[in-house]
């Protein structure tokens, strides 16, 4: 074993991908022991195993070693290099598992990125395919990391539990990341939705965006819900259905929420007319969380706060999730960068959570990688 002296040390499974990514960005290496150490089964999962074999697959002279039991692991990054690459998912986690890493990694890669990647695309624990496209995406484009090559694109849709989903994402590099000010949200002007069926009767999807209108008409006129329902090859291999639901504001903030049917042969059937309600009903939770980031991307405009240029940034956010928390711990351990963190008590005008107002000085991250022409 080499000399794993000036790497960063953890404890756990917890935080795994946050880890692996901050490492890659900052060139830390990092070692984690005592991985499900005392659990039946122990040591990694498959689905992060996965998650490794695709970090090897976008950086070039990494250097990861795990040992027998797979309890623990030393990662020392090599240079995120891109290019056009394709990757199977593990059918346990969705596409969104993988997806919200590369949205971290891939404008700092040496090429610009042309992913293929293959599993499952809609299932209960991770983002969606269709909200990272509807969110994550003008999130990037607010730090300057933009262009007509910056594209997300469901080819083939996967449900739980066998996939069978296929999208494409491809991303310029940017050589640096401008600082934001962005602390008023603004007022909903539209939603926007997805409704998807996939081998079930095309009527389901018509069902979910009646139910979900019957609840959001009652706050809005602006409301448009497209069906999706994939035929064939491009169904998948598992039936079942669901809805993502995307509130626009009049400054260009993004606040989203979804829900998905159980996978087959689990759970309680569910039907299309509660799960479009319920959905419509978490969409108006996000809306009053507020903010202007939804919660599924506060991880993603932290991380590239702290890497913008030297110059402060400021962005409002809803309530910082413990996940959350524990990324702001891991930026200030990779980056030493300090959040300044100043609580905001809603106003009369726009009733809402308590809000949270995120100042930081970016610590000037440059792109080595990046080809220069």
């Amino acid at each position: 074993m080499a000399s794993h002296s000036h790497s960063l040390n953890y404890v756990g499974c917890n935080f795994l991908r946050q880890r692996l990514v901050l490492s890659t960005l900052s060139g830390r290496p990092v070692k984690i022991r005592k991985i499900r150490a005392k659990d039946d089964n122990p040591g990694l999962r498959d689905f992060e195993a996965n998650f490794i074999r695709l970090i090897d697959k976008i950086t070039n002279g990494s250097r990861i070693e795990i040992n027998q039991t797979g309890t623990t692991l030393y990662y020392q990054p090599g240079l995120l290099c891109g290019g056009s690459l394709e990757h199977d998912c593990s059918p346990s986690r969705s596409i969104g598992y993988y997806l919200e890493s590369l949205l971290c990694l891939a404008p700092f890669m040496k090429q610009s990125l042309r992913i293929v990647l293959r599993g499952v695309t809609n299932d209960q624990v991770d983002p969606s395919v269709d909200v990272l496209k509807a969110t994550a995406l003008p999130l990037l484009k607010i730090f300057g990391i933009d262009g007509e090559e910056l594209e997300l694109k469901i080819t083939r849709r996967g449900m739980p539990p066998k996939g069978g989903g296929e999208v494409v994402f491809v991303c310029p590099v940017k050589k640096a990341v401008k600082p934001v000010q962005f602390t008023d949200p603004g007022k909903i002007k539209r939603i926007r939705g997805v409704a998807y069926s996939v081998r079930v009767s095309p009527q389901i999807a018509n069902r979910i965006v009646d139910s979900a209108r019957s609840i959001l008409n009652k706050f809005l006129p602006d409301i448009y819900i497209y069906t999706d329902h994939m035929k064939g090859t491009s169904s998948g291999k598992s039936p079942g259905f669901g809805l993502s639901l995307v509130a626009e504001t009049t400054n260009g903030a993004f606040l989203s929420a979804e829900l998905v049917s159980n996978p087959q042969g689990e759970g309680v059937a569910v039907l299309p007319e509660d799960l479009g309600t319920d959905c419509a009903k978490l969409l108006l939770e996000e809306i009053y969380r507020g903010g202007c980031v939804d919660s599924t991307n506060q991880s993603l405009v932290l991380l590239l706060m702290t890497l913008g240029q030297q110059d402060v940034s400021k962005v409002l956010l809803g309530t910082l999730s413990p996940y959350r928390i524990e990324f702001l711990r891991h930026l200030r351990s990779y980056f030493q960068v300090m959040f300044k963190i100043e609580m905001k008590p809603s106003d009369e005008e726009r009733k809402g959570g308590e809000k949270v107002l995120m100042t930081c000085v970016g610590t000037g991250f440059s792109n080595l990688s990046k080809t220069i022409k």
